[in-house]
């Protein structure tokens, strides 16, 4: 069988260059494609057939130009055959070309490869559909996207804490619906109700709808990163966040989270709001509280790597953190996970997996259990 590669699918992102054949060694050339009406680009998801009895070398072109070049040194492919374990591979990243090796020897004539473990809309919606029938829970459309397609909610708990759950404004970054996955299933069972006597949970899981069908890395259906959006959204150009923050404003928010990947470092962390106008030592207090607990109870969490902190007066309140901290007085944190691995505690099969994102949500709510009286 001739070798074919396929993107044409729920998330699916390559563009086919040219294919070389020698024998049984095939060299495969490809491109990530941008996001549409965006200079972004470095998610990647797609299927190689007719790979059985062959050598192949798949060679992305561009990801030297793509939008964290920075982040390929040290990343691994992700590889799977079946759609359910997606296991590393040796992936190399030299003179800007990202490339990596697959023999179809024993595993069969399909083959898929992905940036991160993928978590597609056919997933999210049947996500949705499983959580919004467990007790305690109601779920609303708070609107649609520019492409038509549902802003799912899901309330859950009846305490006076405001506590907001969101993910996955930038669609490439899977993990973070993973992660939302892993915090559903705990916020609908026995060992949520002590928060849920406490505080009232609204969750977002998928942000960005527009942007995960497409395959995008960074942006919605408009090129548009909702995560710069949030001090004047529109309808027109991030309906998203524009009807997620007008409901917001009505229940306010006494802490949130903001659930994100990160293409360079290695290691879970998260990120706050130290450069609000309004920022009190008091108040940044329960934020470094919250990681250092985090880091206490799981050997998943880390508070020594993560991004450069703003100086006072120099927050961008049109990322959601800042804005949410400004506009509410809430306890806000951005959780970025990597696309690498967590490297204080490594795993040489799969490095950070969608599995562990999930896990990491249970002990993010767990800590916030602890927290949940003091905010």
């Amino acid at each position: 069988m001739t070798l074919s590669i396929n993107a044409a699918f729920d998330c699916g992102n390559i563009r086919t260059v040219a294919i070389h054949e020698a024998g049984d060694h095939i060299r495969c050339d490809l491109e990530i494609v941008h996001d549409h009406q965006s200079d972004f680009f470095q998610w990647f998801y797609f299927r190689a057939a007719g790979v059985a009895g062959k050598r192949v070398t798949f060679r992305i072109l561009n990801a030297g130009q793509s939008a964290y070049p920075f982040g390929w040194p040290g990343y691994r492919t992700r590889a799977s055959t079946d759609l359910a374990a997606w296991r590393t591979i040796d992936t190399r990243y030299e003179g800007g070309v990202l490339s990596f090796d697959w023999t179809g020897a024993e595993n069969g004539d399909l083959v898929w490869f992905a940036y991160f473990a993928p978590y597609t809309m056919e997933m999210h919606a049947r996500l949705i559909a499983r959580i919004a029938t467990r007790p305690g829970v109601t779920h609303r459309e708070l609107g649609t996207t520019l492409d038509g397609q549902a802003i799912d909610y899901l309330r859950i708990g009846t305490g006076a804490k405001q506590v907001w759950l969101y993910a996955r404004q930038h669609p490439g970054e899977s993990m973070a619906e993973w992660w939302m996955e892993g915090a559903l299933d705990w916020l609908t069972s026995p060992a949520a109700a002590p928060l849920l006597a406490a505080a009232t949970v609204h969750v977002v899981p998928n942000m960005n709808p527009d942007g995960t069908r497409r395959g995008h890395l960074r942006t919605n259906a408009a090129g548009v990163n909702l995560n710069r959006e949030w001090a004047n959204p529109t309808p027109q150009r991030s309906p998203e966040v524009a009807c997620v923050l007008a409901e917001m404003d009505r229940t306010g928010v006494t802490f949130a989270i903001d659930v994100h990947g990160d293409e360079a470092i290695p290691a879970n962390f998260i990120a706050g709001y130290e450069g609000i106008p309004s920022w009190t030592d008091a108040h940044g207090a329960k934020f470094n509280d919250f990681g250092r607990r985090l880091a206490a109870h799981t050997p998943d969490f880390q508070t020594e790597k993560g991004y450069d902190r703003s100086a006072p007066g120099t927050a961008n309140l049109a990322m959601s953190t800042n804005q949410l901290a400004e506009r509410f007085g809430a306890v806000s944190v951005t959780l970025e996970m990597p696309f690498k691995d967590h490297d204080p505690n490594p795993d040489a099969e799969f490095a950070w997996s969608g599995e562990r994102s999930k896990a990491l949500a249970v002990s993010c709510l767990e800590v916030l259990t602890e927290m949940i009286e003091g905010l």
